[in-house]
């Protein structure tokens, strides 16, 4: 007990701070990196998020980890941690449920019709822990329900190796699934019996035409990506890089979507003024040309 006392002591006497010297080091490797804006006013944020990581290093300044990350080991043993600490994994069940609408009033309805004997494939190009990737598998399988021979594969892609554990457990809080309608929770979920930190676990059909990857939207070409989609999802992820890179990676994700097919983007991102071969079809809504 005494060393536990002793060691959350020497924890808090821990007050240095990010410099503007080491933050610019650190903005300049993500955005390099991976394409990720880290302006001066987050110099704070960034600070947070790493102290944890320092602590658990058991290193004394963030010149230390600074150094430590830049350096060979720490290119070959710390860059996934570094990567799961500053990005940011926001996302929900059924978040703008306009997109999931449309798929199911218009997309998938166009594709049974056109009566071709491939399966639906569906990509998640940032798909954080999961949620958008089991709201399309809710979507897909509902619309299955109703149309037999319907089949899908799916895809979900991500830079963060945390989250990407994450969404291949498919557990969540309970308090997670609120905005999924009952009906659709009594089918497709299990809920635990854990009555202190109640879960839910998504059942294994939702997860049976299922595949993750890792993937950094920074890569010159997407190698591990040999196939086209009918669908792209990549919904506030965009809203991370500048403007030149926006467009590179929409150029990058469009080379995998089939012709006629579709890209969704989140509601606060927009694609005016880019040279890419996408139409406006509505709001956040867009075509393969």
């Amino acid at each position: 007990m005494d060393n536990k006392k002793s060691y959350s002591k020497d924890l808090d006497c821990f007050k240095a701070e990010l410099s503007t010297k080491d933050f610019e080091a650190f903005s300049q490797f993500i955005y390099t990196e991976f394409g990720i804006k880290m302006p001066p006013v987050k110099r704070i944020m960034l600070q947070g998020r790493l102290l944890k990581r320092i602590r658990e290093l058991n290193m004394n300044s963030y010149t230390e980890y600074k150094d430590y990350l830049f350096s060979k080991d720490g290119q070959r043993e710390e860059i996934f941690n570094f990567l799961n600490v500053v990005t940011t994994n926001k996302t929900d069940f059924f978040r703008e449920p306009i997109h999931f609408d449309f798929l199911k009033s218009t997309v998938l309805p166009e594709f049974v019709n056109g009566k071709t004997r491939q399966p639906f494939k569906i990509w998640s190009a940032g798909c954080s822990s999961g949620e958008e990737l089991y709201t399309l598998a809710i979507t897909l399988n509902e619309f299955k329900s109703s149309n037999a021979a319907f089949e899908y594969n799916m895809l979900g892609t991500d830079i963060s190796q945390n989250v990407l554990s994450k969404a291949a457990k498919g557990i969540y809080p309970l308090n997670k699934v609120d905005i999924i309608p009952i009906d659709l929770k009594k089918k497709y979920l299990l809920k635990s019996k854990d009555k202190i930190n109640p879960t839910v676990k998504v059942r294994p059909e939702l997860q049976r035409n299922l595949s993750l990857k890792y993937l950094n939207l920074m890569d010159s070409t997407y190698s591990n990506i040999n196939e086209t989609f009918d669908v792209v999802f990549c919904r506030n992820v965009l809203i991370y890089f500048d403007r030149q890179t926006q467009e590179s990676v929409i150029n990058k994700l469009s080379s995998h979507v089939k012709p006629g097919g579709y890209f969704f983007i989140g509601h606060s991102e927009s694609l005016t003024g880019m040279d890419v071969p996408l139409e406006h079809i509505k709001p956040t809504i867009f075509r393969k040309k």
